[in-house]
């Protein structure tokens, strides 16, 4: 591995000749990262992941622009590399690509150093498992996932950022010496003259594609699927579109989003040039470190924040002794444990916390952690195909709960309950679960959420709970949304 000082371009004259060993890292000042971005905003792919800094899950954030590859699967599941299609499922297409660019990146200061970047829609699952095919007749695309060479971390903690670069796509060792450098000076002086946009006046209607007796009428026909037998849960969600103002951005929508919803896994993902997901998940699906320690934290449970702090810890006291709330996380709990030992080590999936009360900007959830050891053969691709679509948004049974979803649910859910985050070259992994976010696809914006149901679910309850979680996301069109 070689580290390039701030300011330096010498790379040492007797570097072995590994292209495992290559990884430039430079030091630069740090940056506000949603001003870092602004000149890449309109970008066709790009990504911006984008923590919060509140704990060590929102740590880090991570800049990946300008991929040297991407990986495409559109919504008939066909899949392209580059444009050219080629044969295999994603997820094995997405290995053999991680493992063409492997590097050895021990001494990186980021958890992340460069490698694929982008999101795993929920329909993927179709890959997975025996699925219905989905029912809206779409046209955006199930993944779109970038290779990037070079990449800007941001350490919220410290105040510290570095640009990282891999050289790749050459294979020559001398060639990728030349390009590690090149391309790290190319996104230095990108940045250096970034500066903060100007705040945009964003207002729309929105328009709920199903009216509130339906959306009751599809809870209680789980309920009877629970009773029946089907399933033990299952999460069923609502959708609203508005019209997105002319004028506005998709930047523009997430940099508002940003400043309603602080949470650690935000999001800005361009996948074409009209198609951007724009998450303030609060759900880490799967992690990875380069040693192959897994982690999956999976929220089921929920409590408005409220004003007054004397209230707002009642109801999350309410929320740590609900029954109905832990039986729901547990459930969930026991899937992941499931779905983690596929790909484990035979004995090392543990749960070292159970349905803890955790506070975010607008709501309180019961979150448990489920940890394991990789197996030696296995990759973060396999745990991620495993682990998918992430229990928390199916049910349990899994594949039976998300048929029963395709029945009730009246068009495709997109990137909603899907994934979002970064694999890297070295084999570590950090996702998140797709919940939280806006979806824009040319002028339309959708907006989402849903909950968890049990045979002890009411209803008008958890429409209201949906409620809770989808108001913050629509007042970034309608202020009046939180009033």
């Amino acid at each position: 591995m070689t580290v390039i000082a701030p300011q330096t371009a010498f790379f040492p004259p007797k570097l072995e000749r590994d292209k495992n060993d290559i990884l430039l890292v430079r030091e630069v000042p740090w940056r506000d990262p949603l001003v870092a971005f602004t000149p890449f905003a309109n970008d066709s792919v790009a990504a911006l992941l984008h923590g919060d800094g509140a704990d060590d899950m929102g740590r880090w954030s991570y800049m990946a622009v300008s991929p040297f590859s991407i990986l495409n699967v559109d919504a008939s599941m066909n899949t392209t590399v580059d444009g050219a299609p080629v044969s295999g499922d994603a997820f094995n297409v997405l290995n053999e690509l991680l493992h063409h660019h492997a590097i050895a990146s021990t001494q990186s200061p980021a958890p992340f150093c460069g490698g694929a970047v982008g999101f795993y829609g929920y329909e993927l699952g179709r890959l997975v498992e025996n699925l219905p095919d989905s029912r809206d007749g779409a046209t955006n695309p199930a993944m779109v996932v970038g290779l990037y060479d070079v990449v800007m971390a941001f350490d919220h903690r410290d105040h510290k950022a570095w640009v990282m670069s891999s050289g790749f796509p050459e294979t020559d060792l001398d060639r990728r010496v030349i390009r590690a450098d090149t391309r790290a000076q190319w996104l230095i002086d990108q940045i250096e003259n970034a500066s903060p946009q100007a705040p945009t006046k964003t207002q729309s209607k929105w328009s709920a594609d199903q009216e509130r007796h339906d959306i009751e009428k599809s809870i209680q026909d789980t309920i009877e699927y629970i009773k029946a037998g089907d399933i033990f849960q299952a999460n069923i969600t609502q959708r609203y579109t508005a019209t997105k103002p002319v004028g506005v951005t998709a930047w523009d929508l997430f940099s508002r989003l940003r400043t309603v919803v602080s949470s650690p896994f935000g999001a800005f993902i361009a996948s074409t040039s009209d198609f951007h997901i724009l998450s303030a998940s609060p759900e880490r699906f799967l992690k990875v470190t380069r040693c192959g320690k897994v982690e999956s934290r999976p929220i089921k449970g929920t409590r408005p924040r409220h004003n007054d702090p004397t209230v707002d810890a009642s109801l999350a006291l309410e929320l740590k002794n609900s029954e109905k709330d832990q039986a729901e996380n547990l459930m969930i709990c026991d899937l992941m444990r499931n779905d983690l030992s596929r790909v484990c080590e035979t004995g090392s999936v543990v749960v070292p916390q159970r349905c803890s009360v955790e506070t975010f900007t607008r709501v309180h959830h019961l979150v448990s952690v489920i940890t394991g050891q990789l197996q030696r053969d296995k990759t973060a691709v396999d745990l991620l195909r495993a682990c998918f679509p992430g229990g928390s948004v199916t049910g349990a049974p899994k594949v039976r709960a998300m048929e029963i979803i395709h029945d009730l649910e009246p068009v495709a859910r997109g990137p909603y309950c899907g994934a979002i985050g970064w694999i890297g070259f070295d084999g570590a992994m950090d996702t998140s679960i797709v919940i939280r976010n806006l979806t824009v696809s040319g002028d339309q914006v959708i907006a989402q959420a849903g909950g968890g149901i049990v045979a002890d679910s009411e209803p008008a309850l958890e429409y209201e709970e949906g409620m809770v979680k989808i108001r913050p996301l629509l007042s970034v069109l309608d202020p009046t949304a939180l009033t």
